[in-house]
C-alpha cells in the first residue's frame, strides 16, 4: 500500500505476520524502530556507486579537484540529515564511516590496508560520529544566540545561573 500526498510517502510491507512502516520524507527513510536500517542502506548503495564513479575518472584528475567532487558528492550525501543518527547502534555508525573511509582512500589513491586515520587528518575530515556531534553543537548554539527557528528555540531551555557552594552554605 503505497499514500502519496505531496512529498511524503509511506510504504507498508508484510513480513511473517510483522508489519513494517517505513516513511520516507525528504529522502530521509525512517522504519518503526527508528534504527535507519533502510536509510543506511539506501545511503550505502549511493555514495558506493558514486565513489566507483570517481575511482574511474581519479587518475585524470589532481588532488584538489578530487577532493572538492568527492566532498560535493558522497560527503554531502553523509551529511544530509545525519543528526539524526545520533545515539544510534553503533554498528548502523560504522556502516556510514566505512563507506567514509572507502572514500577517503579513493581521494588519496591510499590502499585498504593503510591505516586510516592519517589519511583523514590529511584531507582535514572529521569521523562520522564527530560530524554529527559537530552538526548537533553548531545547530544548538546558533539557536541559542539567534533565537531562529522559534520552533526550536522554545525547544532548549538554558538553566539559570549556577549557584557556587559558597552561595549554598548559610
Amino acid at each position: 500500500m503505497a499514500i502519496s500526498p505531496q512529498r511524503l510517502t509511506i510504504y507498508l510491507y508484510s513480513a511473517h505476520r510483522a508489519v513494517i512502516f517505513a516513511i520516507a520524507q525528504l529522502s530521509c527513510i525512517f522504519d518503526e524502530h527508528l534504527t535507519f536500517s533502510d536509510q543506511i542502506s539506501s545511503l550505502y548503495k549511493s555514495c558506493y556507486s558514486r565513489i566507483r564513479e570517481l575511482r574511474c575518472i581519479r587518475p585524470y584528475l589532481d588532488s584538489k579537484t578530487v577532493s572538492t567532487i568527492a566532498a560535493c558528492t558522497v560527503h554531502s550525501k553523509l551529511d544530509y540529515c545525519n543528526s539524526l543518527y545520533n545515539n544510534l547502534l553503533k554498528s548502523q555508525i560504522n556502516r556510514v564511516q566505512q563507506i567514509q573511509h572507502c572514500l577517503a582512500r579513493t581521494v588519496v589513491k591510499a590502499s585498504k590496508s593503510s591505516h586510516i586515520t592519517p589519511i583523514l587528518r590529511s584531507l582535514h575530515w572529521l569521523k562520522i560520529n564527530e560530524r554529527i556531534e559537530y552538526k548537533l553543537l553548531s545547530l544548538t548554539y546558533k539557536v541559542l544566540t539567534t533565537s531562529q527557528p522559534d520552533y526550536q528555540h522554545n525547544l532548549i531551555s538554558v538553566p539559570s545561573t549556577c549557584r557556587t557552594r559558597s552561595s549554598l552554605s548559610p
